[in-house]
């Protein structure tokens, strides 16, 4: 199942990566930068005002290929930074999407907005290269980890002043992030394994979650219909990737999703 291959993968590649750039170089690195990151959490709760957009660098995918795959990380990002971006999601994975951690740097040279590291993360050297790398949160996702793994990752995390969004897919996978104590939930509309979308599962899993969480409604919304349907809900913000890198204008695709 893609899931599963996926966080092994993960696993794999971070290895490697350990092997040339260990844990000791990048807390050095984050020591001698010593620059605070930009809170996540504060920049997407979404208030009384419209619906968040965290705005995603998305230039290939497992399930809808090459997107944009000429496209400038740097320079996404910071349109996205000027047409009303709460935050940017990078995509590092190598696995599927042809992504790295020095694109994390490379938006983090663009734009002042909060960063979030979208991986198959299951180590604490993930978390960390991606708080060295400019990162101002990582994803968690509940269904490819232990209740175990979840509070070590999650407490490593906030240890380096970092947020988490706990994506879950499911009843079960929710409950795991709850229990752990997330504040951050993301609702993942796409099935991990089969790689189907469904926007009905963030209207399904809303209701479990308690007063307080923010709430993120991830991956489907291609439409300003979409956006209202899942916005009416009341959550947070709305990851968006595809929809935005497909538009000729990125920029102004975001401000019709906002509603801004």
């Amino acid at each position: 199942m893609f899931l599963d291959e996926a966080m092994e993968a993960g696993r794999r590649a971070a290895a490697e990566r350990s092997s040339r750039v260990s844990s000791r170089a990048l807390e050095r690195r984050l020591k001698e930068d010593g620059a605070p990151v930009p809170s996540f959490k504060r920049a997407i709760i979404r208030g009384d005002g419209p619906v968040n957009i965290i705005a995603e660098v998305k230039k290939v995918s497992p399930s809808a290929g090459v997107i944009s795959r000429g496209a400038s990380v740097g320079e996404t990002a910071a349109v996205y930074e000027s047409t009303g971006g709460a935050a940017v999601s990078v995509l590092t994975s190598e696995f599927g999407f042809e992504g790295r951690v020095g694109d994390l740097e490379e938006a983090r040279r663009s734009c002042r907005l909060p960063l979030l590291c979208k991986d198959f993360i299951s180590s604490e050297y993930q978390v960390l290269e991606a708080r060295a790398y400019g990162a101002s949160a990582v994803l968690l996702i509940a269904e490819a980890l232990d209740s175990g793994a979840v509070a070590d990752l999650l407490a490593y995390a906030h240890g380096l002043g970092m947020d988490v969004l706990f994506e879950a897919h499911t009843v079960a996978g929710l409950a795991l992030a709850l229990e752990a104590g997330a504040g951050i939930v993301g609702i993942n509309n796409r099935d991990l394994e089969t790689l189907n979308v469904d926007l009905a599962t963030t209207e399904r899993l809303y209701d479990f979650i308690p007063e307080g969480a923010v709430v993120v409604s991830e991956s489907g919304i291609r439409t300003v219909e979409d956006a209202e349907r899942i916005a009416s809900l009341g959550v947070d913000a709305l990851l968006v990737g595809e929809a935005l890198m497909r538009a000729p204008d990125p920029g102004q695709r975001l401000r019709e999703l906002t509603g801004r």
